[in-house]
């Protein structure tokens, strides 16, 4: 089994999911506000289900590619929101996906510390060079969240992907691991290291 180990930071934690977050994260995927700029059509209660299982499935995967972690406050383990890697097939590259903060997460305002310690964990144990983010363009929120991660603008790719019944183009950034590290926090650089206990940095 393949498993990531609890990744905490300042203002919140990412953990592995549990059979116990079926509701919140269905939640996520039914909700008509939080799946609009997802990347994906809003889920039926069936269709939610399916892709819990297949999310809850991912650390008995080999190679594994995919990395759907739960988003807990630093003192409760309730599932708020959810953090993901997608680890491409080639190269050592990787994205980040899937950020998404149930309304009146004790956590909002720091969704971009749930994409960096998922960077930190995939620079270090993952041994990868590139890890790089996209938004839909009209998503005017999203740019100060990608560059507090430490992501830098790249490009735009026109028309990439259709959901509500229309085609959408996405706002690409990235970086690569020697630039990240080099503006990481001591608890970003103990996940990077390796660090077993996080919560003693």
């Amino acid at each position: 089994m393949n498993r990531v180990p609890e990744l905490r930071g300042d203002h919140l934690r990412l953990r592995e999911l549990h059979a116990a977050d079926h509701e919140p994260f269905a939640r996520i995927l039914t909700h008509r506000v939080l799946t609009r700029y997802l990347g994906i059509d809003r889920m039926d209660a069936g269709q939610a289900h399916t892709a819990f299982a297949h999310s809850l499935a991912q650390p008995h995967t080999h190679p594994r590619r995919k990395y759907t972690l739960a988003v807990c406050a630093p003192d409760d383990d309730a599932l708020v929101g959810t953090m993901g890697l997608l680890v491409e097939d080639y190269g050592s590259n990787a994205m980040l996906t899937s950020l998404a903060l149930l309304p009146g997460a004790p956590v909002r305002g720091h969704g971009h510390e749930a994409g960096r310690l998922l960077m930190a964990y995939g620079f270090g144990h993952l041994r990868l060079h590139r890890i790089w983010a996209g938004h839909r363009s009209d998503h005017h929120f999203m740019p100060q969240v990608t560059r507090a991660a430490g992501l830098r603008p790249e490009a735009t790719l026109r028309q990439l992907f259709r959901t509500q019944g229309c085609w959408h183009d996405v706002t690409t950034y990235a970086t690569v691991a020697p630039e990240w590290k080099s503006q990481a926090t001591p608890r970003e650089l103990a996940i990077l290291d390796g660090a077993a206990h996080l919560d003693r940095v």
